[in-house]
């Protein structure tokens, strides 16, 4: 069990960690919560012996082992990826050295009945059980194992380590701790980098780990589907829930209301008896008793009312200029790296207004296809359109690293300003919780969701009527995603956004792109309503969809042989809409050219062209509605 005792720590004139007391036993499975710069991967750090409290104590397990994944790291060598994870089995070498030494000295020794003998059976013993705990032989497959879980492939394991994003190195940093397998596990946000089925792998792996782990993560679905216990940090102080993430929300909110009556009516009492005494005071024979109860009174335990930090950048996205119609169109799109195909003949159209989800594994497609979007990135092949009059604002994935560290907060929003914008900086810099103190800090010192808040304020500086954003959530506190969401929900422009986030993505979207195998694969509504129809609970169970048993293969393919025609029958439906659909939109584009001149409003054939044009329109919603149906039945028949 860790131990600690009075944690106190203190960075300039701000108190992080106010004396805090607290346990971590041998089987823990906790949730590190909180605000963004609470303290929480300082106290990681604490209990992994990274850093010292200012004041304060650790009682420690002499024997225990531990490993940390902090939010950062900087590891980065010639190694290839498999040769790197298996660095993690260092120490197992001196445990084999120790073990052949203490055979060798039980094989010649004679004194069976001695307290050395039978010392030297149990270190036997008990180094054979870590060495078997660690892997045994069979590491090298263990490895293997480990790293498959968190989606490297076979040929990726020959790749160097130098050749891998952070994100991939990030992965193998966390197989290395995996497979140390130490008593005690801290972990900084380790879903971060991780898609859908890695986060599914690592779920399961967590559920059955052997020893005790603490863990900050902002996705409350994992946090309930792994720990057992949070941990709140607020304001330097510490609050301990032995239950989940969701039940603890709901036990904070009855917690905060019983405190809030009990210090309501404890308020009221002493209100009462300071007019009884002030009362008594003013007569000569009662002043003794008056004396006796203020006396009384200032004995009483004060009811405290916890803080909360309530305080939450604030957000709201310009409104969003008209555009065309059609404000992404590409035909047979392609992209291969090498040899590596990402994309695959796809086709995808964006209309105004629409608010889509790119779901899907990662290594499907799903940033190359934004990038391609905001032309940040040319296809290997296929035909693209950006639409009439379209602004693009694009949030990538790594956008908070691409500020510039040595220069300070302001300095880089100066850099991403219009002039017109110039005296609004400050402001807007405040709105997004940076006080004048903080717009001179340098890039460098920030955490990672300041930097990611950041970057979010220089998308304000410009109206943008195509909002392009890939995993806009990582590195942003509970909070702070619900302003979020909240904004992006107001905004009044299209939305394409990236993310596997279901509580994030929930009511947010119209539609779902999902990618499998190469291709693109529209669904209406929101992600929930794409879960609903493909029959699975949970967006992290969309990974295991592919991976079917044998036997249910098997009666999948009697029924695929039985209802072949009707598919054959739907797929005509499905493409003919789609013929009819294309040469209605080319021909709703002519007429919007002609309708964008002026003159037009001036000549003969005004309302002629205005009636075919909204006879157009009104066939093209016909056959978007045919098409949908369509693609409807034939995901019931897929």
């Amino acid at each position: 069990m860790i131990s600690a005792k009075n944690i106190y720590i203190k960075y300039g004139d701000r108190v992080l960690l106010n004396h805090l007391n607290f346990t971590i036993k041998n089987n823990d499975k906790v949730g590190l919560v909180g605000r963004n710069g609470a303290g929480k991967s300082t106290i990681l750090k604490v209990l992994a012996g990274q850093i010292s409290p200012d004041e304060g104590s650790l009682e420690f397990p002499s024997d225990a082992s531990t490993g940390l994944l902090k939010q950062e790291i900087e590891q980065s060598n010639d190694l290839n990826v498999f040769d790197e994870a298996l660095r993690a089995f260092e120490a197992m070498e001196s445990i084999k050295k120790e073990i052949a030494s203490i055979n060798e000295q039980i094989i010649n020794r004679e004194d069976y009945e001695s307290e050395a003998y039978q010392v030297l059976l149990t270190n036997f013993s008990d180094l054979n059980d870590r060495f078997q705990l660690l892997g045994g032989e069979d590491y090298k497959s263990h490895t293997e194992k480990i790293l498959k879980g968190l989606g490297f492939k076979e040929e990726d394991f020959v790749k160097p380590l130098s050749a891998l994003s952070g994100g991939w190195r990030m992965r193998v940093e966390l197989a290395k701790i995996l497979l140390q397998k130490p008593d005690y596990l801290f972990l900084d946000e380790p879903t971060n980098h991780l898609d859908i089925e890695s986060i599914i792998w690592f779920e399961e792996f967590l559920k059955n780990y052997h020893g005790a782990f603490v863990l900050i993560s902002h996705d409350k679905k994992f946090l309930d589907n792994t720990t057992n216990r949070t941990i709140e940090i607020e304001l330097g102080n510490l609050y301990d829930y032995k239950m989940p993430y969701s039940k603890y929300l709901e036990e904070r909110i009855i917690r905060k209301e019983q405190q809030m009556s009990a210090f309501k009516n404890q308020q009221r009492d002493i209100e009462h008896k300071e007019k009884i005494i002030k009362k008594f005071m003013a007569k000569a024979n009662k002043t003794k008793m008056a004396q006796s109860m203020q006396k009384q009174l200032n004995k009483i335990d004060r009811v405290a009312v916890d803080v909360s930090d309530t305080h939450v950048m604030k957000l709201r996205f310009p409104s969003a200029e008209r555009c065309g119609e059609i404000v992404f169109k590409g035909k047979k799109l392609n992209k291969t790296y090498g040899e590596n195909k990402v994309l695959h003949d796809v086709d995808v159209q964006i209309e105004r207004g629409e608010r889509v989800a790119f779901i899907g594994q990662n290594g499907q497609g799903k940033t190359t296809l934004a990038k391609i979007i905001v032309e940040a990135l040319e296809p290997t092949s296929g035909d693209l359109n950006l639409g009439h009059n379209v602004t693009v604002g694009y949030y990538a994935q790594d956008q908070s690293d691409t500020l510039d560290a040595k220069k300070t907060v302001l300095e880089v929003m100066e850099d991403h300003s219009p002039e017109n914008m110039r005296t609004k900086l400050r402001s807007i810099l405040g709105s997004f919780m940076f006080s004048n103190e903080d717009v001179e800090k340098k890039v460098s010192v920030l955490s990672g969701g300041e930097r990611a808040r950041l970057a979010m304020a220089c998308m304000l500086l410009r109206s943008f009527n195509l909002l392009v954003l890939d995993e806009p959530t990582n590195h942003l506190d509970i909070l702070s995603k619900d302003v979020l969401k909240e904004a992006l929900m107001a905004y009044d422009g299209t939305l394409l956004i990236v993310s596997h986030d279901r509580d994030f993505l929930e009511g947010l979207t119209n539609r779902t792109l999902e990618f499998k195998d190469r291709k693109t694969h529209i669904h209406l509504g929101d992600v929930n309503e794409f879960l609903e129809k493909r029959k699975i609970e949970d967006m992290r169970l969309l990974g295991k969809k592919s991976n079917l048993d044998q036997d249910q293969k098997k009666g999948d393919q009697q029924s695929s042989n039985a209802n072949y025609k009707e598919r054959k029958k739907v797929q005509r439906e499905i493409s003919n809409a789609e013929k009819k659909i294309e040469k209605l939109e080319a021909k709703i584009q002519d007429f919007e050219q002609t309708m964008a001149d002026p003159a037009f409003y001036q000549s003969d054939t005004l309302e002629q062209t205005t009636n075919e044009y909204n006879k157009t329109r009104k066939l093209l919603n016909e056959q978007m509605s045919i098409w949908e149906k369509a693609l409807a039945e034939m995901d019931k028949l897929q």
